[in-house]
């Protein structure tokens, strides 16, 4: 019998590779991203303290749009806002395991597109 390969499994084994190697600061925070099938969420992460600095997503009254992809760049920009609000300028941008394409890639370019640098 052949078996398929869990997407998931593969997925958190390539971000646990990837979160080897970067790190957030206080002065450049990480901001994660998290997929599932309806929502999207995006946080800014302070890995020494171990604290979030800010976070959004998909469920925020803020976020409007109608399909995904639009919804994702609605968390970007509201990520961006909510970081500038901290004066966060700069950020180390995880993308979870996740492919940079679709709403990713979306949510990414909108947070760049409203000040934040990565």
């Amino acid at each position: 019998m052949i078996s398929k390969p869990d997407k998931n499994k593969i997925r958190q084994r390539r971000h646990l590779r990837v979160r080897g190697k970067i790190s957030g600061t206080a002065e450049r925070p990480r901001l994660s991203v998290y997929r599932s099938n309806k929502n999207i969420y995006a946080q800014l992460i302070d890995d020494v303290k171990g604290v979030t600095l800010a976070s959004a997503s998909t469920n925020d009254s803020e976020v409007s749009g109608k399909t995904k992809t639009e919804q994702a760049s609605g968390v970007g920009a509201l990520i961006a806002k909510r970081a500038n609000e901290k004066n966060i300028t700069e950020v180390v941008f995880d993308r979870g395991g996740y492919l940079y394409h679709g709403r990713v890639q979306a949510l990414a370019e909108a947070a760049r597109e409203n000040g934040l640098k990565f």
